[in-house]
């Protein structure tokens, strides 16, 4: 059993790191962007006038540094070498993801809207495994270009972790589909050409089959963003939307009708290793940095690194990531060489430690850092506050644990969903 890197991983993120010195911090500091990474300036991001969206000049600067990273080769690791990608595999990704994180905020990677010099474009690795051949002509260049995306409509106002009990509802009408119903926390709708709306279209509210994915345009008639919501994190993106008597043909199915809950549960496995991974990088960064702070901040006449007060929280932070990291890579291995759905209890195992990991780091290094770490001159208050979101996003952290006690009581098994193959 071999826990070293593959020597082509650990080269590659030599030159990633080598990319981003060479690139992307230059732009970063560049007409004063760095606006945007200092915390004290962070509204900078925010666009008020037009309900707490992001900031158009914001959302400019990262879709250019998306498009040197692309020209470099970089943004597309992910996706198959026949679309320009280097097959890079889920393993991978939670490597480079993690490594990413660890460096802290910037244009590299920006964890407020999990930008990322190497793409996480889970939209186009679905529309690979499920689009019909005539969804995949329509939409892979977009979605490899970045011209065009869709957002995920799945979570709804009154029915938040438990998707089985969704009332949107879609009814056919001869070669249509009629949907009504409401979603929120529907993340970039305010520039996505295409909402994937998840609706009942039969069996009974709880069933797990029944339930039909819809590519669904934004600007189809009685399709409305009824609000954004603000949040801890600003800005927002994250709209509730409602549908009334929206029409769509029936090739705007996408995968199998009646197997939505498939789609959305490959997307959340996949989404949530690397999710995770960047958590973790996150939580050592306020580690590393804590420690380094520890080494020379001396009050009293010594260290504050001479003091067990401050030591043996961040021990305990350390060994916990250490072990995190060796099940983060195990899981994301065993994804590549069985299956996406092969390891979903790890995966939820992960994802609710590595989010809870980062918040209990980001506080403690808040308080190792003292008045300076409460303030915007450092930025763990807004590690804190990005990562917080995700003890909920995510899958609540009761949910993970409820999914993990299905699998080791045999309330639940390891494997794809009815109809799906990996």
């Amino acid at each position: 059993m071999d826990f070293a890197l593959p020597k082509d991983l650990a080269d590659y993120l030599d030159e990633l790191d080598a990319f981003i010195e060479r690139e992307i911090k230059p732009l970063e500091a560049e007409n004063d962007n760095i606006r945007f990474f200092d915390h004290r300036r962070e509204d900078a991001r925010t666009d008020w006038d037009r309900g707490g969206l992001p900031n158009h000049q914001w959302e400019a600067l990262l879709g250019e540094a998306r498009r040197r990273a692309d020209a470099a080769g970089h943004y597309r690791f992910p996706y198959p070498k026949e679309y320009g990608g280097k097959d890079g595999s889920n393993l991978a990704m939670a490597v480079i993801r993690e490594h990413l994180a660890a460096k802290g905020l910037g244009l590299h990677c920006d964890l407020q809207n999990e930008h990322s010099i190497v793409g996480n474009n889970v939209g186009l690795l679905l529309m690979l495994h499920y689009g019909s051949e005539e969804q995949k002509a329509t939409w892979i260049d977009d979605l490899l270009n970045g011209r065009k995306f869709f957002a995920f409509g799945i979570t709804e106002p009154e029915h938040g972790s438990d998707a089985t009990f969704m009332e949107t509802n879609a009814v056919r009408d001869g070669d249509e589909w009629v949907i009504n119903g409401e979603k929120t926390w529907n993340t970039g709708i305010h520039i996505a050409a295409y909402d994937m709306i998840m609706a009942r279209t039969s069996g009974e509210p709880g069933d797990g089959s029944g339930i039909t994915a819809f590519l669904v345009p934004t600007d189809a008639p009685g399709f409305k963003v009824e609000e954004y919501l603000w949040t801890f994190n600003m800005p927002t993106d994250h709209a509730h939307v409602s549908l009334t008597d929206v029409r769509v043909p029936h090739s705007a199915i996408f995968g199998e009708e009646g197997r939505g809950l498939a789609i959305v549960q490959h997307f959340f496995n996949e989404n949530r290793i690397r999710q995770a991974a960047s958590s973790l990088g996150a939580a050592q960064f306020c580690i590393n940095e804590s420690v380094e702070y520890a080494k020379v901040r001396a009050p009293f006449g010594k260290p504050l690194a001479t003091n067990q007060a401050i030591q043996f929280p961040l021990v305990e932070l350390q060994t916990q990531a250490e072990m995190l990291r060796a099940l983060i890579h195990k899981t994301a291995w065993r994804m590549d060489t069985e299956g996406v759905f092969a390891a979903s209890r790890e995966v939820s195992m992960c994802n609710y430690w590595a989010n809870r990991l980062c918040c209990q780091a980001a506080d403690q290094a808040m308080q190792v850092h003292g008045g300076l770490g409460y303030s915007r001159h450092k930025p763990f208050e807004h590690i804190y506050r990005h990562h917080r979101r995700y003890r909920i996003t995510e899958g609540s952290d009761e949910i993970q644990m409820r999914r993990i006690a299905g699998y080791m009581f045999g309330f639940m098994k390891q494997r794809a969903p009815k109809g799906v193959s990996e």
